[in-house]
Parts: structure tokens; C-alpha cells; sequence
């Protein structure tokens, strides 16, 4: 709508601009003001109402058949468009696989359900692991004790409780000055053998590493733990209709190939890792960012979306 412009007489624009400041020529001045302001108020009252008609007759679907040669409202034509209802049973732990956990149990008792075969898994990696170290050494040297499974779970549980209390270097947990005894670590398990497990702590076998061409998987060292894990969140819970896909940074400084570096985020350097949750938090299946995949991306799905199809396809049919 073209803006209606005020005129104003030759003799009228030089009366105001060479007039003294007088009662005539002030209130000139007051009825122009005046002229200006309802011609604003007609403006903006003409485009409420064509704002009006446009919101209305969006409002109104049309047909494929209406003047307009716009479709109805609803799904695309020509797709697939079948929507399954949602039948899976009850959100939260599957009793079939835990039947001894209740509301009561202990944490410990949860944690276990993902966590042993993981447990089992470092016993005999790392076992296996100082055995090969042994074979390498030119003279032979005192053979320590093999790790067994509660020596794992302790020096898990000792290296989970070192992030609450913090000290200058590892081996001032179990020092004896006054000024740093902590009795706690000595008294669960003794410095040597700590500090053995950690120096042998691994997670495959060294002589099963793949060749690095173009299908490498750069996380062939924790293949075995990460799909476990994963397996264990989908065979534990029964995953809620609502679900999202969400990326997460998990810090880490270690020398990796596909460390991501995200400026943005409050933790700039980690591992990217693609998650399924449902409404409740609870991770459904996850998927380490590797690098760029080209192998997921066709013609007709980018790597993003072979992601998302990726983590949803691991809850169907549950």
C-alpha cells in the first residue's frame, strides 16, 4: 500500500520556516504534528486489518480442486506415509532380564547388570597383556600374581573415588605424611598393585590389530567394551515412545585421530558420541563419531541421517 504523502502549499512551508515563535505560527506548527500523527494511525489500522485477511485465509485449508491449486493440509503425496502405532510395553527395566532388581537395590546391583562382562572382559586383556610384555623381555624377570576379578573391580572403584578427592601426583594417595595420609586407599589395596594393574590395564589383544586401510575402525581397542555396553542398554529397558538424538562431548586430551575440537562448547576438546534417549535420560544406543563417514552417505541419505537411522533401528521391534 503506497504511503500517502502530506503537501503542503509553497506559501504555507515558507510561513512556518521564516515565521517568529508566536502563537499563530506554534499553532501552525501543532495542527501539521496533529495531521501527521492520524494519517499514522489510518496507516497502521489499514495493515491490522490486511494482516487480519491474510492470517484468515491461511487458516482456511484448500483442496486440490479449489481455485487456489493448493493441496490440503497433510502428509506428503506420492510417499510413504503409514504410521505404525506405538505397542511396546511399558518404559523402564525389563524383568525378564533383571528380575532380582527392585526399587530397593542397591546401585551397585544396577551397575553390575551393564558392567560385568566388561569386568571379565579387563581381567583377561589385561592378563593377557602382561603376558606378552613377559615374552618381550630379553632376561626374565619376577612374575607378579595374575589379576583376578576383585582386584579389577577394586581398582576401578579406587580410581572412581580419586576424582572426589584430589592430591598433586597418584602416589600421594598413599602417602603417610600427615599432611596428605589418606588411609582409605592403603587399607583397599596397596600402591604396587594399583599402579601394576594401571600399567597393564588393557582392553584387546595387540596381535589382532587390524590392517589401517579404508574400512579401518579407529576404535578397534574399545570396539569390544562400547558394543557391549551398548548391546546391555537396549537388552536392560524398555525405551519410552518419546525419543531424540542428541550429540554429546566427552572430555578427553589423549592423542586420538578423530578428538573433535568445538570452540562453542564449554568442553573444547573430546569425542563426539551420537545418543539415543528417551524421555527419561536414559541412553537407548550411542554411536562414537569416527570421522567423516563416507561410507554411511548414498545418493539419497546423507551421513547425518544414516546416523539417525543407525540408532533408531536399534530399538525397533523391542
Amino acid at each position: 500500500m503506497a504511503t500517502k504523502k502530506l503537501k503542503l502549499e509553497e506559501e504555507a512551508i515558507t510561513e512556518i520556516l521564516v515565521a517568529d515563535t508566536d502563537s499563530e505560527s506554534g499553532a501552525e506548527v501543532s495542527d501539521v504534528e496533529e495531521e501527521f500523527e492520524e494519517e499514522e494511525e489510518q496507516q497502521q489500522q489499514e495493515q491490522q486489518q490486511l494482516l487480519l485477511r491474510q492470517a484468515s485465509a491461511e487458516d482456511k485449508p484448500q483442496s486440490a480442486t479449489s481455485g487456489g491449486g493448493l493441496s490440503a493440509w497433510g502428509p506428503p503425496q506420492g510417499r510413504n506415509t503409514k504410521v505404525h502405532p506405538f505397542v511396546d510395553p511399558a518404559k523402564g527395566m525389563k524383568k525378564s532380564e533383571a528380575p532380582h532388581i527392585n526399587k530397593d537395590s542397591s546401585p551397585l546391583s544396577v551397575l553390575m547388570l551393564f558392567f560385568t562382562e566388561i569386568f571379565h572382559l579387563l581381567v583377561e586383556q589385561t592378563n593377557l597383556y602382561y603376558e606378552q610384555f613377559l615374552d618381550r623381555q630379553a632376561r626374565p624377570s619376577r612374575r607378579l600374581p595374575d589379576i583376578t576379578l576383585p582386584d579389577m573391580m577394586t581398582f576401578i572403584a579406587l580410581a572412581l573415588q580419586m576424582g572426589h578427592i584430589l592430591k598433586d601426583t597418584l602416589h600421594d594417595y598413599w602417602s603417610r605424611l600427615r599432611q596428605l595420609h589418606t588411609p582409605f586407599y592403603g587399607e583397599t589395596m596397596t600402591r604396587d598393585r594399583f599402579l601394576h594393574i594401571l600399567r597393564f590395564l588393557h582392553f584387546a589383544d595387540n596381535s589382532q590389530r587390524p590392517d589401517q586401510n579404508e574400512e579401518y575402525d579407529r576404535l578397534w581397542k574399545l570396539r569390544t567394551v562400547f558394543d557391549t555396553l551398548d548391546d546391555n542398554y537396549v537388552k536392560m529397558y524398555n525405551p519410552s515412545e518419546n525419543l531424540t538424538v542428541e550429540e554429546v562431548i566427552v572430555k578427553f586430551s589423549g592423542r586420538v585421530i578423530f578428538r573433535q575440537y568445538i570452540p562453542k562448547k564449554r568442553k573444547h576438546f573430546g569425542i563426539k558420541i551420537y545418543k539415543l534417549c528417551d524421555e527419561a535420560g536414559y541412553t537407548c544406543a550411542m554411536r562414537v563419531y569416527l570421522g567423516k563417514d563416507s561410507q554411511s552417505a548414498t545418493d539419497n541419505m546423507t551421513a547425518t541421517h544414516a546416523t539417525v537411522r543407525h540408532l533408531t533401528r536399534r530399538v525397533e521391534g523391542l
